[in-house]
């Protein structure tokens, strides 16, 4: 897989409020949503990543945790093969389906000017767009690319609408334009709230298709960082960084880099950050006995080599004075890719994130997950039938686990 470019592009450009480094605590701005970008791929079928836009309108819904005074987005083009020219875009309060609020329609701009172009392999950070959101509240961005813009950046398993349109329909207000869908999101990689604070207090999820919201009900925004944020009531923003079959220990071509190699850009660099919530390595252990593209290379992975993962990502967080709550790993029983070995592997990891001290804190999901007939199961009644991923009642059990005194 080609190496993400060192840096990121910042392009704030406004005097009143000057630019903040990712992760810093400097006033200005906090995270409230993200997606983890990827390499494009037709994993699911043919879609509109791999073949990426050319004169077409792109409206992503998006529900924010926290509120602010003002909002600013991130684009992100990590894994273009070329330049990525964004001939226009606008953020909006959402209504139903594709339309947005009458009035709330605001320009989008970086560095002053309405058109970006985005390098490959790098990212850009907009303006402030004075559009006041409140808490949990829902936001359209909408991207017009007039231009071939070749694969496209971006997140596969959003478990949320995205919208399409032929030609330049970026200040839409109605939805009659958009008239395609997909369930992934592109280019899109955070959207920042204006904090006075600034407080340092938000929290990043960070994981695999658990964190990512896998098997709930689409455009419900009842994964469990939407439920934990719920559980929040908008007093601190809680971040999602979940990529679907992402692993601890390697790369995928799919499924984005290992944890290890993504966890500054994804979770460490987003303002703000003050607490990192991991769950992760399940499919370190399955894989090994499920090879598809998607999923090579694909070892036969110890407990001994994910605690060594775990402490890895620990000694990143520490550096950065940010805490990290060490998640246990769910009951997996009956899932396409369990095995008795492998869950030998999953209870001492288990156990290690339990009784080691060297997380900050633990969130035992495991244990709140588990059917009491059958510890090594799913509880029936949080299973979303594949043995392996929540459904909706279950990842409401999942934020509920959560001891919010750890944040």
């Amino acid at each position: 897989m080609r190496k993400l470019a060192t840096g990121v592009v910042a392009v704030l450009g406004i005097a009143l409020v000057p630019g903040v480094a990712a992760g810093s605590a400097g006033p200005g701005w906090s995270a409230t949503w993200a997606a983890s970008p990827h390499t494009p791929t037709d994993l699911l079928g043919p879609g509109w990543g791999p073949a990426g836009f050319e004169d077409q309108t792109v409206r992503q819904v998006v529900r924010v945790s926290d509120g602010g005074a003002a909002v600013r987005v991130r684009l992100s083009n990590a894994y273009g093969t070329s330049p990525l020219v964004v001939t226009g875009a606008t953020v909006a309060r959402a209504d139903r389906g594709a339309a947005v609020r009458p009035a709330s329609v605001r320009h989008l701009s970086f560095r002053g000017h309405r058109s970006v172009t985005v390098p490959v392999g790098g990212e850009v950070v907009g303006d402030v767009a004075p559009l006041a959101v409140p808490p949990l509240a829902e936001v359209t961005v909408t991207l017009y690319l007039a231009g071939r813009t070749g694969p496209a950046t971006g997140h596969l398993f959003a478990t949320a609408t995205t919208w399409r349109a032929a030609g330049d329909h970026r200040a839409d207000v109605a939805a009659e334009a958009f008239t395609e869908t997909s369930q992934s999101w592109f280019y899109l990689s955070a959207v920042e709230v204006l904090d006075p604070g600034p407080r340092r207090d938000v929290v990043v999820a960070f994981g695999d298709s658990i964190t990512d919201g896998a098997a709930s009900t689409v455009d419900a925004n009842n994964r469990y960082p939407d439920e934990l944020a719920e559980r929040l009531g908008g007093r601190r923003a809680v971040v999602n960084a979940g990529i679907g079959g992402n692993r601890v220990l390697n790369d995928s071509p799919c499924f984005g880099e290992r944890a290890t190699a993504r966890f500054g850009r994804d979770a460490l660099a987003q303002p703000d950050v003050r607490t990192v919530i991991l769950l992760e390595g399940i499919n370190d252990i399955g894989f090994a006995n499920f090879a598809i593209e998607c999923t090579t290379p694909n070892p036969e992975v110890t407990a001994a080599q994910l605690i060594a993962g775990y402490r890895e990502l620990i000694g990143q967080a520490r550096a950065r004075g940010v805490r990290i709550v060490g998640g246990t790993l769910l009951p997996y029983k009956g899932a396409a890719y369990y095995t008795e070995a492998g869950e030998a592997v999953r209870d001492e990891v288990n156990a290690w994130i339990r009784t080691s001290g060297e997380f900050d804190a633990v969130v035992d999901f495991d244990r709140a997950m588990a059917d009491p007939a059958d510890p090594d199961a799913l509880r029936p009644a949080y299973d979303s039938g594949d043995r392996l991923h929540p459904n909706d009642a279950g990842y409401h059990a999942m934020a509920e686990a959560v001891d919010l005194s750890v944040l």
